[in-house]
């Protein structure tokens, strides 16, 4: 019987240290910061900020979106709201599949207000083993005149599980530098403006 009752103790304090051990290790996620920035040359921040809050454009944008639903949408021309729902594929993993659920604001200032401002901020929520294992990010994108050019700057915090983090780093890099690369080659052709 005492042998049986230290197997049973011994179990649990190894099942309890090999759990502790996953989470801290895997699932705990702390917020990291990425911050990108780019000058689109002949542009307009205006025009600029339109084409990035339209979430039919992202799919061009960011290559890893493979398709997506709006939930939901409000709001007027300078405070508009939606709520969509993507799929994608991890670029350094193709065939790892997640669904995303973003809220959007999408704001500029009023036509008097100076200095005219434009900025989308969005809520992401990651979300993995068919919604088991969800993680976060937030978004802050401002897009502003530099004389006929437009200066975007991105700024993210997002979570990341500490033994993955050169793999979420990889990906968020990909993804926002494909963003920033093709908004500049969208508003390079004359027709863009």
């Amino acid at each position: 019987m005492q042998n049986r009752r230290r197997w049973n103790i011994k179990k649990c304090s190894i099942v309890l240290c090999a759990a502790l051990i996953l989470y801290v290790f895997v699932l705990s996620s702390g917020y990291r910061n990425y911050e990108i920035d780019g000058l689109i040359r002949n542009s307009r921040p205006e025009k600029v900020w339109e084409y990035v809050a339209d979430f039919n454009k992202m799919r061009v944008l960011n290559p890893t979106i493979i398709n997506f639903k709006i939930l939901s949408d409000h709001g007027h021309a300078h405070d508009w709201r939606y709520t969509v729902e993507y799929n994608e594929r991890l670029s350094h993993w193709p065939y790892w599949l997640n669904t995303i659920t973003a809220k959007y604001v999408v704001t500029k200032s009023l036509p008097d207000a100076n200095p005219v401002f434009f900025s989308i901020s969005s809520k992401h929520e990651s979300c993995f083993f068919k919604g088991i294992y969800c993680l976060h990010a937030i978004s802050e994108f401002f897009f502003k005149p530099d004389g006929s050019n437009t200066y975007a700057n991105e700024k993210i915090k997002y979570q990341c599980p500490p033994l993955l983090g050169s793999v979420c780093r990889r990906e968020l890099e990909f993804q926002r530098r494909a963003v920033m690369h093709n908004l500049t080659h969208i508003f390079s052709k004359p027709t863009a403006q």
